[in-house]
């Protein structure tokens, strides 16, 4: 028995540490698109068809190379379909935030989506989650509150768009612990793409129809705009990957703290890429919240051990 815990300890924390380098990476995907909106004049919404229209291009060989097309046959294709448009619409309201906002401070706002993570799976999955880690919850809220108030100030009712982002990305997370291992990681990434593809088709369509600048359709400007497009895809297919693999190694309220860990890619490349830097309000408002985030990161290791050690007492 005490094997079997150490191996399951293990497993976990592998989890953490594939969860913890995905999320480094992650914000190199929204500089990206920032970059393609201020200098290659690329509309939101056509750089997050382009995303998932990439990100299928890139999966699908790999998928069909695998294991064929019997691989497309998946046990649940409309909850995975589903997952692909809660990820298109939740990338296209942080696209359109990213071009008129700091990178660091979409980000910032966006963190209440671990929160809103943890309350879910407290909610849905039975995850235990004490007085302690819900009062972290709503200092964490607090924090974002803190960040959103300037940032309201200086563009309106954007300044909410990541908020909006945070609870449609906390279903996404949500739906990739509740489908366990009814697919394959691949072939979930895959049929994420083309439901993703598809949303975007259809909101690029409306809101070109409608005149919205933010979905005018276009194609790369240079070689160099295709060649970051297909980065973009290629990133958010292959990492997103790695983080249903995350999932499936460690309870989601364990790995939901470790996507603090964009805040620092995302203000390192905002200030190396735009020039854009937190001010200090802003980083009392991030303190707040990672420091929150941090919390039930601790409590959730402590209760953890503490059951490890209560089971392996009353076993001997």
């Amino acid at each position: 028995m005490k094997q079997d815990s150490t191996g399951l300890q293990g497993t976990v924390l592998q989890g953490m540490v594939l969860m913890g380098g995905c999320m480094l990476v992650l914000p190199l995907m929204d500089a990206i698109a920032k970059y393609m909106a201020a200098f290659e004049g690329m509309s939101p919404g056509q750089i997050t068809f382009y995303r998932f229209f990439f990100q299928l291009a890139c999966t699908l060989p790999f998928l069909l190379v695998l294991n064929g097309s019997a691989a497309l046959k998946s046990k649940r294709p409309g909850f995975n379909l589903l997952r692909g448009v809660l990820h298109g619409a939740a990338s296209l309201l942080f696209f359109i935030a990213v071009k008129y906002m700091p990178l660091a401070d979409v980000f910032a706002i966006y963190f209440v989506e671990p929160f809103i993570l943890t309350a879910l799976s407290a909610l849905f999955l039975g995850d235990r989650v004490g007085w302690r880690r819900w009062l972290a919850i709503v200092v964490g809220f607090s924090g974002a509150m803190i960040v959103i108030q300037p940032s309201y100030e200086i563009f309106g009712w954007t300044a909410f768009l990541p908020v909006a982002c945070a609870f449609l990305f906390a279903l996404y997370m949500f739906l990739n612990r509740a489908l366990g291992a009814a697919d394959s990681p691949m072939t979930m990434q895959t049929l994420a793409g083309i439901g993703g593809s598809l949303f975007m088709v259809a909101a690029l369509g409306i809101g070109h129809g409608v005149g919205d600048a933010d979905f005018t359709p276009s194609l790369p400007a240079s070689l160099k705009g295709l060649h970051l497009l297909v980065l973009l895809g290629a990133i958010s297919g292959f990492i997103h990957l790695l983080v249903v693999k995350a999932f499936r190694m460690a309870p989601l309220s364990v790995l939901a703290p470790f996507q603090y860990f964009e805040i620092i890619a995302a203000t390192v490349l905002g200030y190396a890429l735009f020039g854009d830097f937190p001010t200090a309000s802003k980083w009392l408002g991030i303190a707040i919240i990672v420091g929150s985030g941090l919390f039930i990161l601790w409590r959730e290791h402590r209760l953890a051990k503490h059951g490890i050690l209560t089971k392996v007492s009353t076993s001997g």
